[in-house]
Formats: C-alpha cells, sequence, structure tokens
C-alpha cells in the first residue's frame, strides 16, 4: 500500500512557501548524481532525458520561427545548463538564469560559451522584449503555486512579440514520473502540474497556447524510438510534456 502510495498518491506534505536557492544550493555539486540515482530503475542516466529535451526544443522553436541562427534565447531556471552544449550551436545567443548561485558558477564551468547571471527569483533582470525565445525547463513544479502566474507574466514581459515561450514540465499521469519525483531528494517541496494547467496558466497570464504535447515515452535512443515518441505526443501517458505560447501583446 506505501509503495502505491508514493506512486498514485499526493507527494510528501510540504511547506507551501518554497525556498529553492536554499535547496539548489546545497545539491549544486551532488545534482547529477541525485538526479541519476532517483531515475535510475528506468535504465537510463540524466543525459538521455537532456537530449531528448534539446530535440524537442529546437523542433519547436524551427516551427516558429524562420531561422533559428538569429535567435536570442534564454532558459530560465537553467541550473547546470546540462543541455546548453547541445542547443547552443542552433542558435545566435544563449543565455541562462537561476536563483541558485552554486548552479550557476558550476553552470558556467561546464558551458564557457554561455552567458550566466543569478538573480532573486522574483522580476526577470532584462528590458522587455529582451529574447526571441525563452524556455523552463522542470522549473513550474517548484514554484509554489501562488507565484506561478508572476514567473509567466515575467516571461512573456522580456519575450519579443512574435517569439515563443517553452515550458518542459513533469506529467504527473505518469506512474513511473511521480515514482521518481518521490525518490529525488530536492523534489521534496514540488507540486506537480498537468499540461492543462500549464496551459490554462498561460491563457491567464499574458501567454497565448500555441502548442502542447506529452514527451518520453521510450527510454531508449534511436531514431525509431524518437519517431514514435512524435506519434504518440498526443496521448497523455509520456514521462514529461513540452507546452508552447507567444506573447498575447
Amino acid at each position: 500500500m506505501f509503495a502505491l502510495e508514493r506512486v498514485w498518491g499526493r507527494l510528501p506534505e510540504t511547506p507551501e512557501v518554497v525556498r529553492p536557492r536554499a535547496v539548489f544550493d546545497k545539491h549544486g555539486h551532488s545534482y547529477r548524481s541525485d538526479v541519476e540515482e532517483s531515475v535510475g530503475f528506468i535504465g537510463q542516466g540524466l543525459d538521455f532525458y537532456s537530449e531528448v529535451k534539446a530535440r524537442y526544443l529546437v523542433e519547436t522553436a524551427a516551427s516558429h520561427f524562420a531561422r533559428l541562427a538569429d535567435l536570442s534565447v534564454l532558459d530560465v531556471g537553467c541550473g547546470l545548463g546540462l543541455i546548453h552544449k547541445t542547443i547552443a550551436p542552433s542558435f545566435g545567443s544563449l543565455e541562462g538564469i537561476d536563483t541558485s548561485e552554486e548552479m550557476i558558477q558550476n553552470a558556467a564551468q561546464l558551458n564557457r560559451g554561455v552567458t550566466y547571471r543569478a538573480y532573486e527569483g522574483d522580476r526577470l533582470p532584462y528590458a522587455g522584449r529582451s529574447f526571441d525565445l525563452l524556455f523552463a525547463i522542470n522549473v513550474l513544479h517548484h514554484v509554489p503555486p501562488a507565484a506561478r502566474g508572476g514567473l509567466l507574466r515575467e516571461m512573456a514581459r522580456v519575450t519579443r512579440r512574435d517569439g515563443l515561450v517553452v515550458i518542459f514540465e513533469h506529467n504527473p499521469l505518469n506512474p513511473l514520473t511521480r515514482l521518481a519525483v518521490s525518490r529525488c531528494p530536492f523534489d521534496y517541496d514540488c507540486r506537480l502540474l498537468r499540461r492543462s494547467t500549464t496551459m490554462r496558466l498561460f491563457a491567464e497570464n499574458d501567454l497565448v497556447p500555441t502548442a502542447s504535447r506529452h514527451i518520453i515515452f521510450f527510454p531508449w535512443r534511436g531514431e525509431h524510438f524518437a519517431n514514435m515518441d512524435r506519434v504518440l505526443g498526443v496521448t497523455p501517458f509520456g514521462a514529461q510534456y513540452l507546452a508552447a505560447a507567444r506573447p498575447a501583446n
């Protein structure tokens, strides 16, 4: 019964006020090993999941923009910037921002050609309409529900009018995802949100939804599995999902 509750039931009760900076500063040097231990039962390491999201981010951008090499891109809540080496050659410029100084320092060491900045977590430290493409990977579930709208409004504010915002999140409908989250030491305070919730948050916070799909149905590499993953995107059982939107104004 306990195992079933961990997979299907609510995640452990935690305070409503989350302090991600302290949490991720603490796990800055162990982030990779923490994640890989939590998902180890699936048979793939962290790089596999980063590669899949990098591929979908570039594909989503290519479907919206005529020329990727001209784009200025911002990764919000970038952590270690694990997908940056893969995606940086596709774009004109790439920056990463995070509330954790520890993560930012480590990311800068891993990705020499990317610009990084730490910030307080409220207002993004950029002028309006600064970037063509903003994305956030598994960030919203660490943000208190009452603060999610504010983050999305900030992302909309610094996105150019013809730009795009892309969100990647865990799918709470997938039992293996819930098990992996329950095993991860820095996910103790998370509140998973469904794809429909993210799309609703877009509409409520200055963003117009443009596309969404579930991803990572198979934990294996290869073009055959990648193609099957694309076909199954309309079904709600992938390990994660992506949701894209453009600024409303």
